[in-house]
């Protein structure tokens, strides 16, 4: 994949697990020496930024809006530290009115420029994405060069996943992989089992194992290559070495 890979993680229905799989793969790629930028597009939810600390200022919607002339740094929080990359977040944290100017068609515009900009400035930008259905969403399928479905593995996210790639197809918007979280989906390229760890404790990829290489795998195939995890003792190895195990 030449330049900078930038992957929409949509998902494929409410509640499918999407933003937590991006903070997850993002901390997974920054332990492995990348640095990731995820840019969020679930205006409505606003639930990457409960997992952040500090100030949240501006957010993403105001960087689309009132601080529109600045630099995309500026609304950049920290995922994880003592990484020998870095995962930094931009994520949605405003109120209803600057929500409802950030999904028009010209923030929606201004969106894309901000996914090119995260581009020159890291090695792989993530796009929190929820089901297509507004404006900030569409834009995110347009800018990234590759998209992947999130689904929860159950007969409710694999009827969701036809419907979204029936709408991504509208778009001229091919699905590169499809993912199931909370266990495994025969239809996924990907599946990502339960972990014991709660969302209030991740990203958790540095303590559990199998998740942890699992999400390894998603980075692979959404990459093009090769992700280490990280071992019991916080050293990282290659998929392959914990497949095998």
């Amino acid at each position: 994949m030449a330049g900078t890979p930038t992957v929409a993680l949509v998902g494929a229905t409410g509640g499918a697990g999407t933003t937590r799989t991006c903070v997850e793969l993002a901390a997974l790629l920054a332990g492995d020496g990348r640095t990731v930028a995820v840019l969020d597009a679930a205006f409505a939810t606003q639930g990457l930024a409960d997992y952040l600390d500090g100030r949240l200022d501006p957010d993403v919607t105001s960087l689309l809006t009132d601080a529109a002339d600045e630099p995309l740094e500026n609304g950049l929080v920290e995922l994880v530290d003592d990484a020998p990359g870095r995962a930094a977040c931009c994520p949605a944290s405003a109120p209803f009115e600057r929500l409802a100017r950030a999904k028009t068609a010209g923030a929606a515009r201004d969106f894309e420029e901000r996914i090119d900009e995260a581009s020159e400035a890291f090695d792989v930008v993530l796009v929190d994405t929820p089901p297509v259905a507004a404006n900030q969403a569409v834009a995110a399928v347009n800018a990234c060069d590759r998209t992947a479905l999130v689904t929860p593995a159950s007969t409710r996210g694999r009827d969701a996943v036809q419907r979204m790639r029936d709408r991504l197809a509208d778009l001229a918007a091919d699905v590169d992989a499809v993912v199931s979280t909370r266990g495994n989906e025969t239809a996924a390229d990907v599946s990502l089992p339960e972990t014991e760890s709660e969302v209030s404790a991740a990203p958790s990829v540095a303590t559990d194992g199998s998740y942890a290489t699992a999400v390894a795998r998603l980075g692979e195939k959404l990459l093009e290559a090769d992700v280490d995890v990280p071992s019991d003792d916080g050293v990282f190895g290659s998929v392959s070495d914990y497949v095998s195990r």
